[in-house]
């Protein structure tokens, strides 16, 4: 097992140089939110069981370049002006490391016509994360919690079954913050009846956030499959790369 908050302090380390930030591309289209413009960034403070991302989550200094705010911010708002998007996002890994780029990229956005969507773990946004993330009129954030309780969190990131209470934390506290924000949960791995203790725990939160619960399903890219072998994990749901539910994307 691992402490995911020492892991983020040492994953800093080697993709933040300054206001820099390690990406492996820049910038895709997506199909996702009706249609995005994606920077995929290296570098996460969870080892999930299911996670999508390879080398640049498990080695994170051996791929990519490090870019600066704005050469990210000019990358994604031509990805967007040539497929007709309104929305730009970071992907890949755990975008709220490295704050100071992340509020630089979220500044830049703030002068542009632009809607940003930062999908994130939550681990990293305490209270004062949050306060600064309500200063930016064009984000919205998406807190992808690991299950639905903290022991589907440990068996699902490998990390203390008590990091959970951060996810839950983060939701919180951008609420209070009068961040625009929603929960997603991976459900691949949880009974039913867990879902529905979670809606429980949200609840006490805010109601609000029952009404925007996203529910999340695992795909099975071939490297995922590698992955949930090695991990042992397998899921209850799951759809193949094509066959996504036209209401999950």
């Amino acid at each position: 097992m691992y402490d995911p908050i020492l892991l983020a302090k040492q994953t800093e380390a080697l993709v933040i140089r300054g206001r820099a930030r390690r990406y492996y591309r820049l910038a895709r289209g997506g199909r996702w939110y009706g249609g995005i413009a994606t920077a995929d960034c290296c570098g996460c403070p969870l080892r999930c069981g299911f996670c999508w991302s390879g080398k640049p989550r498990d080695h994170p200094d051996k791929v990519g370049k490090f870019y600066q705010p704005e050469e990210v911010f000019k990358a994604l708002s031509s990805c967007a002006r040539r497929n007709g998007y309104r929305q730009m996002r970071l992907s890949g890994n755990e975008p709220t490391l490295g704050k100071e780029h992340l509020l630089s990229l979220l500044r830049l956005v703030d002068e542009s016509s632009y809607h940003f969507i930062l999908e994130t773990s939550g681990i990293l946004i305490d209270e004062q994360y949050a306060r600064q993330l309500a200063g930016f009129r064009n984000l919205h954030v998406r807190v992808s919690l690991k299950g639905t309780n903290p022991r589907e969190f440990s068996l699902l990131t490998g990390a203390p079954a008590e990091i959970f209470s951060r996810q839950l934390g983060a939701l919180r506290n951008l609420i209070e913050a009068g961040v625009s924000s929603h929960p997603a949960v991976m459900l691949s791995f949880s009974p039913k009846d867990n879902f529905q203790s979670l809606k429980d725990e949200l609840k006490k939160i805010s109601p609000h956030l029952l009404e925007e619960i996203e529910e999340e399903y695992l795909i099975t890219y071939p490297h995922v499959e590698e992955r949930l072998i090695k991990t042992g994990l397998k899921p209850l749901i799951a759809y193949g790369p094509d066959g996504i539910p036209r209401e999950l994307i």
